[in-house]
């Protein structure tokens, strides 16, 4: 417990930064200090240094082959009340969802906000670790159960797989101090080992994730895109590519783009979504849900499961189901947590 309380005091130590200040972007997207050229600067030194594209646990390559899950969420707004987080936790651990994603807007930016949602984390971390991993008393670390080849960790070792990008409330009041305090990286990318294809050849899914926080992606993170920085290893044989972005691309219901991307980067997106050979793309940042089909592109954006923003039990969550000949499965998943009064 040792490493909490040393990030908590970081956190406090980060605090200091922060500003009242908050900027409204030209496109009328609510945003911090810290402009999308300086994060993509930032995030790409930390993903090269950190082996991003490698940062999905191997250990869980053993349980994909014959199909797997994942839960979304978007805009929790986290503040005081944990409520709505903790709960898209359990559920994962509950139905054996291999990874949690989330489309920014995490928290509300004060630092106790933060502190509260690392909490938040360690405590999923914890109930993850009892479910999946035993501790071997011999060796003193831990192993992933069932694993056909299970490495060795330390606690502080096991990632829990949760997996945000950054969204325009994560940056006010200088909010990216705090975010990349916990996240590190607003952009990233991974591949899951989903089995070989008939000529024996190696099969992945590919996971991209954007900063779309500000509304643009900025000359820098255009210019990473464009040079394959999130292609992945180009060799792999990829089945399906999904992509995660807070900024919503098209206006709810209409087939009109969204207000806060300039129109030359929303066309880029859609060329590249298409290049990627895309087969969701999920978004969030309106608080309402939405489904278009562009240029063979599914594009889905969540409301919101903020329980200040959506205070009744509801459809908050989405669970994507991917089975062993590669068949996709979309399902709302219902979230029953009430606000404390």
């Amino acid at each position: 417990m040792k490493a909490k309380y040393i990030f908590i005091a970081a956190l406090a130590a980060v605090a200091m930064l922060n500003s009242s200040c908050e900027k409204v972007s030209p496109q009328g997207v609510l945003m911090g200090n810290t402009a999308v050229e300086d994060r993509v600067e930032m995030s790409y030194k930390y993903y090269r240094e950190n082996n991003m594209e490698q940062k999905f646990d191997y250990d869980l390559q053993d349980f994909t082959e014959d199909g797997y899950s994942f839960l979304v969420g978007a805009d929790s707004h986290v503040t005081t009340d944990l409520g709505r987080m903790n709960e898209m936790f359990q559920i994962g651990l509950d139905n054996d969802d291999l990874f949690f994603c989330h489309l920014g807007d995490i928290a509300d930016t004060k630092p106790e906000y933060y502190i509260n949602l690392q909490n938040c984390i360690f405590e999923a971390k914890a109930k993850y670790v009892e479910k999946y991993y035993y501790f071997d008393e011999d060796t003193r670390e831990y192993y992933r159960k069932d694993a056909k080849y299970p490495l060795p960790k330390e606690y502080q070792d096991i990632q829990f797989p949760f997996f945000p990008v950054v969204g325009n409330h994560d940056l006010t009041h200088n909010g990216w101090a705090l975010w990349s305090n916990i996240f590190g990286s607003s952009f990233y990318e991974f591949d899951i080992y989903v089995g070989d294809d008939d000529n024996g050849e190696s099969v992945y899914d590919h996971f991209i994730f954007l900063d779309t926080a500000s509304g643009t992606l900025g000359k820098l993170q255009v210019d990473l895109i464009e040079q394959g920085v999130l292609d992945g290893k180009n060799y792999l044989n990829y089945r399906h590519t999904f992509i995660f972005s807070h900024t919503n691309i098209f206006l709810p219901q209409n087939m009109q783009f969204a207000s806060t991307f300039p129109r030359e980067e929303a066309y880029f997106l859609l060329k590249q979504f298409d290049e990627w050979n895309a087969s969701i793309v999920f978004c969030g940042h309106v608080h309402k849900w939405d489904e278009q089909i562009f240029n063979a592109v599914y594009f889905l954006t969540l409301d919101s499961m903020s329980e200040r923003n959506s205070p009744n039990p509801g459809d908050y969550l989405v669970r994507v189901k991917i089975d062993k000949e590669g068949a996709v499965e979309l399902e709302k998943v219902h979230m029953n947590y009430v606000a404390k009064k």
